[in-house]
């Protein structure tokens, strides 16, 4: 699980949003209002709500006033989440039953206490591997 959360209001806007995307490395940011988790926007839902004419030769104001548009137009409302003493193999299943690639985890009051990606899954797996000579055969 990732505890270093980045998150943005319902009123942040997608070019704020593209520069938390370039900047911070990650690939889902929290939408948080009051301490509370309303949704998630991944990289690819700003790629696909911007305009791809940006800083290209052919651009236009209509293409630039794409990032003007607010993360509540984007957003996933009402996030697939677990709570911290969730298991590995619940986060699998729910990653997989609803084709997602990151879990926020979330306290009883739906405050955000990290992120849990199919990334940090296969590093999880793969340092148990490492103590476990088993998993080192071929299949």
């Amino acid at each position: 699980m990732t505890t270093r959360l980045v998150t943005i209001g319902f009123d942040g806007t997608l070019l704020t949003l593209r520069g938390i995307f370039e900047h911070a490395g990650m690939h889902h940011v929290l939408v948080v209002e009051d301490m509370w988790l309303y949704g998630i926007v991944s990289d690819r839902d700003l790629l696909r709500a911007i305009s791809p004419f940006i800083e290209s030769i052919v651009e236009t104001p209509r293409d630039v006033a794409t990032l003007n548009k607010c993360t509540h137009q984007i957003v996933s409302r009402q996030p697939i989440t677990i709570s911290p003493d969730s298991d590995v193999a619940e986060a699998i299943q729910l990653l997989v039953r609803h084709s997602i690639s990151c879990i926020p985890v979330v306290d009883v009051d739906c405050r955000p206490l990290g992120i849990l990606g199919w990334r940090d899954i296969l590093l999880t797996d793969s340092r148990a591997c490492e103590m476990d000579r088993d998993c080192r055969s071929p299949m």
